[in-house]
């Protein structure tokens, strides 16, 4: 298989990454024939499975702006994924040029991606670092100058804490960047769920360990809540993805009680 131009040399092109997959999902362009066949299985054992990626893509976007209307001018982005339409720095920076967007992830192609895009931008970058070693990320942080820990920021984990085994901790690992965080920051989470459609999740999960090799948690309502310890959360709450604060009918890509995504907003007091 030959490397495409927009991938960093020595990337796994044989094992599908979650955020190449979830670029398929969203009808991108940076993604291999593993990720776009692992989730075109993905589709057919959830036929509504891209609207789910298109319902947490929304989500991520009201979340910011009600952090942006909140006075929040720095964001740190972690598990971003590959840049689509509609990343973090184009919402925030719509509203305030100047402030400061810091996208992380752990897969090489994200990384490299986002930086292609953001070539010339003095108030946003991107890093590799792993979530499951949050003092290291922290360090990494700080390292680039661009998110200031004295001051609130808004940090945003979309769709990847169900990446996170239960052997490594997620509510730790939270725990550790609410530490790191001056208060009146505010955090996003989305999470995967099994509370509504246990059956679909169990298909996925399933799929995820046999076939795509990722490793896809899917987790109750009160799991999710517990992600949240420590932060004060804002209306209304933990709700269905498509429930969280919608602007229109535009933001109703899953019918209530179908979502097979969780979200919610908090603060650090």
């Amino acid at each position: 298989m030959d490397r495409p131009v927009w991938a960093p040399e020595g990337v796994d092109m044989q094992h599908p990454s979650p955020a190449r997959m979830y670029d398929a999902l969203l009808g991108g362009s940076h993604n291999f024939a593993v990720d776009r066949e692992a989730a075109e299985m993905a589709i057919n054992l959830v036929p509504d499975l891209p609207r789910l990626a298109l319902s947490n893509r929304a989500f991520l976007r009201r979340a910011v702006r009600f952090m942006l209307d909140a006075g929040i001018r720095q964001f740190l982005d972690i598990g971003s994924g590959i840049p689509t339409a509609g990343n973090v720095h184009e919402i925030v920076h719509e509203i305030d040029p100047q402030a400061r967007v810091l996208y992380v992830d752990i897969d090489p192609v994200a990384v490299a991606h986002s930086r292609t895009i953001l070539h010339g931008n003095t108030q946003a970058s991107a890093i590799e670092a792993d979530l499951r070693k949050p003092g290291d990320l922290i360090e990494a942080v700080r390292g680039t100058g661009l998110i200031d820990f004295d001051e609130p920021v808004g940090l945003l984990l979309i769709a990847v804490l169900h990446l996170v085994a239960d052997a490594d901790d997620p509510i730790g690992k939270v725990a550790a960047l609410r530490e790191a965080v001056a208060p009146g920051s505010f955090i996003a989470i989305s999470h995967l769920t099994s509370e509504l459609r246990p059956d679909d999740a169990g298909k996925l999960g399933t799929h995820s360990v046999n076939q795509s090799k990722v490793g896809i948690h899917f987790r109750s309502k009160d799991e999710i809540v517990a992600l949240f310890e420590g932060w004060n959360s804002v209306e209304p709450g933990v709700v269905e993805l498509p429930l969280w604060q919608p602007e229109s009918e535009r933001d109703q890509h899953e019918k209530p009680g179908r979502s097979l995504g969780l979200g919610g907003v908090a603060i650090k007091e």
